[in-house]
């Protein structure tokens, strides 16, 4: 069997997917707790994103969901990284804004500091993935907000990022 350039390059691109997903689950977690969750997005689901992020940029007038809805039918892949939102509780910490974790949850709806910091630290660990194999991305709020909107994710997931994934001769994120 030969294999050409295009297929290759698609089998590399959800292959580091796999690979950015182990980085994300390996990140160091607050208090050692895990609340991160990793999707990778291909095919008719990612086309059902960006077609979300498009009518959110025409109902809204918001120019830039257009953009990257552009930049997601460009690309094989999008992986998505995002957490639930679960105090820890850390004894003495208040970072979320609240006295303890008890009051987070009581008057806070839970948004912990901890799980948010961890996120980005999953987001950095999977895009240092990514450019250690030479894979062009970006890290994306509107197409995790379309994923959101559209129940992709459990419902625990509160927050989420998306990073498309291009391997091309020319970054499509380039002359955004």
């Amino acid at each position: 069997m030969i294999i050409f350039d295009e297929e290759l390059e698609k089998e590399a691109v959800l292959e580091i997917g796999r690979l950015m997903a182990a980085a994300a689950r390996t990140s160091p977690k607050g208090k050692g707790a895990d609340t991160i969750t990793t999707m990778l997005l291909t095919g008719a689901d990612k086309d059902k994103v960006a077609k979300r992020m498009e009518m959110i940029a025409a109902n809204e007038d918001i120019p830039f969901f257009q953009r990257d809805a552009n930049n997601i039918h460009q690309v094989p892949a999008v992986l998505i990284i995002g957490t639930e939102f679960k105090p820890l509780g850390v004894p003495y910490c208040g970072d979320c804004g609240y006295k303890d974790c008890q009051e987070c949850v009581k008057e806070g709806a839970g948004r912990c500091n901890f799980n948010v910091i961890d996120l980005g630290i999953a987001l950095g660990s999977a895009v240092a993935t990514a450019a250690l194999h030479h894979v062009d991305n970006r890290i994306m709020f509107s197409c995790a907000k379309a994923v959101l909107e559209l129940g992709l994710l459990p419902e625990k997931i509160k927050m989420a990022y998306a990073i498309p994934l291009s391997l091309t001769s020319k970054s499509p994120f380039f002359d955004r």
